[in-house]
């Protein structure tokens, strides 16, 4: 998230103690999202916290690492209070972003201490604490009927007296690692607890990265080790543990773990990676194209001028892309969507209609239910021009250097006079970092997302050809010949012409392969883990 206001720093700074969540960004508080987006300075001391800063904090934020030392040992809690402490003393606001919840099992005591010593005023901002989060995120409901309470112990540097968190009706949560969780399953058999008792371990809870290993407290000395459980490590002893196969709905997502590559430009892409999280995927998105103002910009100002004056009685959009392009061009005359009063507005699409809504725009015109969402379904359902109806017979197309010709030689076709404008023009992008480019040619990826044929050549030019591991995902007919002309075999094929629909039909295919290996007792492997895969091409 970026940032073009001015943060004025006081002499003195604000802290905010904000709990950043177990993992999962979506955790984060509606009140944490605000002191990120307001913070001059953040001090983080875990690593992995790069992505949520650089997208919820100023771009000018400054980030302290507090987590290790100059001799690379990890700092006290007394040295990060006196980071603390000196970073509030510069001014601005300073946000201490905190794992989990910052009242549990953190040095929050410590640093509220040292701020109170220094006179700076602070705040809490409470955050989801993997006690409870990672348990959900593995589906394990941490109070079932018969449950008479719940422990949480952190046993990292502290005596513990497993006898207290023995009996048989509670729920023990244990944080830690892998040593951690060995040494409490030994404390609670030691202290009484039935070695038939259900345990559930789960690492890197809630992130797409989690692994839950499910035994018995006397198998754990040997089935945790084993399993190569990576920190942070959250453990579950009782009966609820034993709830988990039937609770687990995270890691059984269609695209759980799937790392999916989404060749478009970041601003097209947003609607898309929010799906593609949502079952359980991570996006990676890389521009293959650019886009970019027209070399001359007389057409498009002559137009638009021409729109304002009352030269057209329509005006079509075929592209999010061309939406953009004339807002800008409007926002650089002064105008705003007024000048549309009398003007009828066509839409390729729902995701361009979506794009002039944002603008208080209602389009006249969109495809929709049975009508294929382009150029030609638009032309499709485009009235013909009628000397009565219509007192002009002039249509404006803002588009892209590069569009086809179909939607012009149909409505010209249909009575309509066309200008025809160059809005914007679609340049290949730079290519990829190394890599990525590594990571595409060598099956990193699970998934390839492809919604045009442009975005198959131009990823294809800049940054060669997807691994044949790599499941192929198309948007329509003409952009799977595309890829098959490029010698990629096409996995999926999306039912309708739209990014929705283009999601859901990976995730479907994603979930038979989950089915078909659950089925046949095998382990459930994603694209990028099948090994000895023969090298596939297009039939």
């Amino acid at each position: 998230m970026s940032s073009t206001r001015t943060r004025k720093k006081t002499s003195v700074g604000q802290v905010s103690f904000v709990g950043a969540g177990p993992g999962d960004e979506g955790l984060l508080t509606l009140r944490a999202v605000e002191r990120l987006a307001e913070a001059s300075t953040v001090v983080v001391d875990q690593a992995g916290r790069e992505r949520l800063v650089a997208t919820r904090c100023p771009e000018d934020v400054e980030i302290v690492d507090a987590g290790f030392g100059e001799d690379g040992q990890p700092m006290t809690r007394a040295a990060r209070a006196k980071i603390v402490v000196r970073a509030a003393k510069k001014g601005g606001r300073v946000v201490r972003l905190m794992d989990g919840d910052p009242a549990t099992f953190t040095g929050l005591a410590e640093e509220i201490a040292a701020c109170r010593k220094e006179g700076i005023g602070f705040e809490i901002v409470p955050g989801v604490s993997a006690a409870t989060a990672v348990p959900a995120y593995a589906g394990i409901p941490l109070t079932p009927a018969g449950t008479s309470s719940v422990h949480v112990v952190h046993p990292h540097g502290v005596t513990v007296d497993w006898a207290l968190h023995a009996d048989a009706q509670s729920s023990v949560v244990v944080l830690g690692g892998v040593d951690e969780i060995v040494d409490a399953a030994a404390g609670l058999l030691r202290a009484g607890r039935a070695g038939s008792t259900p345990v559930a371990v789960t690492s890197k809870g809630t992130t797409t990265e989690q692994r839950t290993v499910s035994c018995t407290l006397a198998e754990v000395a040997k089935a945790v080790p084993a399993a190569r459980l990576e920190r942070p490590v959250t453990a579950v002893v009782g009966a609820a543990a034993g709830l988990r196969e039937a609770g687990a709905w995270f890691e059984t997502k269609p695209l759980f773990g799937w790392r999916v590559l989404v060749p478009r430009t970041k601003q097209q892409a947003g609607s898309m990676v929010s799906r593609l999280t949502e079952h359980g995927a991570t996006a990676e998105v890389v521009p293959t194209i650019s886009v970019e103002p027209p070399r001359t910009p007389h057409q498009i100002e002559k137009a638009v001028k021409g729109l304002v004056t009352g030269r057209y009685e329509w005006i079509g959009f075929t592209s999010v892309n061309a939406v953009r392009a004339i807002r800008e061009k409007f926002e650089e005359f002064g105008l705003d969507a007024r000048a549309f009063a009398g003007l009828k507005v066509a839409a390729v699409g729902g995701v361009t209609a979506e794009a002039l809504r944002e603008w208080g725009i209602e389009p006249d015109l969109v495809p929709s239910g049975e009508t294929e969402q382009s150029a030609q379904g638009l032309l499709d359902i485009w009235p013909p021009f009628d000397e009565v109806l219509d007192p002009i017979d002039r249509v404006f197309l803002p588009r892209a250097d590069i569009a086809t010709d179909t939607l012009v030689a149909g409505l010209q076709a249909g009575g309509w006079e066309v200008d025809d404008v160059t809005a914007y023009r679609t340049v290949r992008a730079a290519p990829p970092a190394a890599d990525v480019r590594e990571a595409i040619k060598t099956g990193q990826f699970d998934a390839v997302v492809f919604t045009s044929s442009s975005t198959v050549r131009n990823l294809v030019g800049i940054a060669g050809k997807p691994h044949p591991t790599t499941i192929v995902a198309c948007i329509g007919p003409a952009t799977a010949k595309t890829a098959e002309e490029h010698g990629l075999r096409v996995d999926v094929l999306a039912p309708e012409p739209n990014t929705e629909a283009l999601v859901q039909a990976l995730a479907e295919y994603g979930t038979g392969v989950r089915l078909s290996a659950v089925e046949a007792g095998e382990p459930v492997l994603r694209p990028s883990q099948r090994k000895g895969a023969a090298r596939r091409t297009a039939k």
